[in-house]
């Protein structure tokens, strides 16, 4: 029976309907599993180098941010969901994913203006007053606030926000509190969202791909660490992953890492990172019978290159 909650995979040399079925079922039993495809998947995969857990327990002992800096695809963001997983933080890692239009408001609550303003404008609640605080969406700190235990807010790519935003998290993440201006009051008492009595604050981890310098005041008050590239990492995570490619023997995959590597030496607008390499290697295993010849063609001819390369001037450079 079809799945017809999703695609089957393409294979237009399939003659009958019945034909292109039994190929797609054959051909989706071997694409990537959601271990590289999923952050959360694929946490128990994870493999922190000693100094990263350095740094971790720095944080988690000072109760300071932890700045992740990389080029993307190196696990930044899967630095996260690691911890969430390793510290058993089953819905307790609050997302924050930073866009150009970021504000320090974003990581706090929205207020849902354009539904209060229905509201205010419905002819049946005519003369009756409309409690502010029901239109207003809880934002992750607020949530990490309220969750009992121990919790985790993820600001992912922080360096895509407008320059101020980082300085503007500063007294927020050092007080564990923040006004809400929006929230029903009387007089100029405004009320406070904080930290209860005896929790310990979340712990935030921001990842940057170090498109632009951050500001001095905000660095000095994060503990930072650097996730570097190396063939050192990229052997780590492909055993970690071995599962997903179990189609390639240990010489195709020997082969690969210098084949990638071959890549990366090229001057490429977008280099492939640890993520690409890990899809690569699943979809070769997948395509099944990928000998150590085909990996030895010229760069331009490997199979499944659009995995690695996604810029036209940088498939030149092949």
């Amino acid at each position: 029976m079809r799945d017809a909650s999703r695609f089957d995979l393409l294979d237009p040399s399939a003659r009958s309907t019945e034909e292109r079925r039994e190929r797609a079922r054959t051909l989706a039993a071997r694409m990537p599993p959601t271990s590289l495809r999923s952050h959360r998947s694929g946490a128990p995969f994870f493999q922190p180098s000693p100094d990263l857990v350095m740094a971790i327990n720095i944080a988690l002992t000072v109760q300071a941010p932890l700045l992740l800096t990389g080029e993307p695809g190196t696990g930044k963001t899967q630095v996260a969901h690691y911890l969430a997983w390793y510290f058993e933080l089953e819905g307790k890692l609050f997302v924050l994913d930073v866009r150009s239009t970021t504000t320090t408001a974003d990581l706090l609550y929205r207020f849902d203006t354009v539904a209060y303003f229905h509201a205010a404008q419905d002819p049946t609640r005519a003369g009756e007053t409309l409690d502010r605080g029901r239109y207003i969406d809880r934002g992750p700190l607020w949530l990490a606030f309220e969750t009992e235990g121990p919790s985790l807010v993820l600001i992912d790519e922080i360096d895509k926000a407008p320059r101020d935003f980082p300085n503007d998290l500063l007294n927020v993440l050092d007080q564990h509190r923040f006004t809400v201006p929006d929230l029903p009051h009387e007089g100029t008492e405004i009320p406070v969202i904080e930290l209860g009595e005896g929790k310990a604050p979340p712990l935030v981890v921001i990842t940057s791909n170090s498109e632009r310098r951050l500001p001095e005041p905000f660095l000095r008050r994060c503990i930072f660490h650097h996730i570097e590239f190396t063939v050192e990492v990229l052997r780590k995570a492909m055993q970690a992953h071995e599962q997903a490619f179990p189609y390639l023997d240990e010489e195709v995959r020997e082969l690969a890492v210098e084949r990638f590597i071959d890549i990366r030496r090229l001057p490429l607008r977008k280099k492939p990172a640890t993520a690409e390499f890990l899809v690569w290697l699943s979809v070769l295993s997948a395509q099944g019978g990928v000998t150590a010849a085909a990996l030895c063609r010229p760069l331009d001819e490997l199979p499944a290159l659009a995995t690695l390369i996604k810029d036209r001037d940088d498939l030149s450079k092949l």
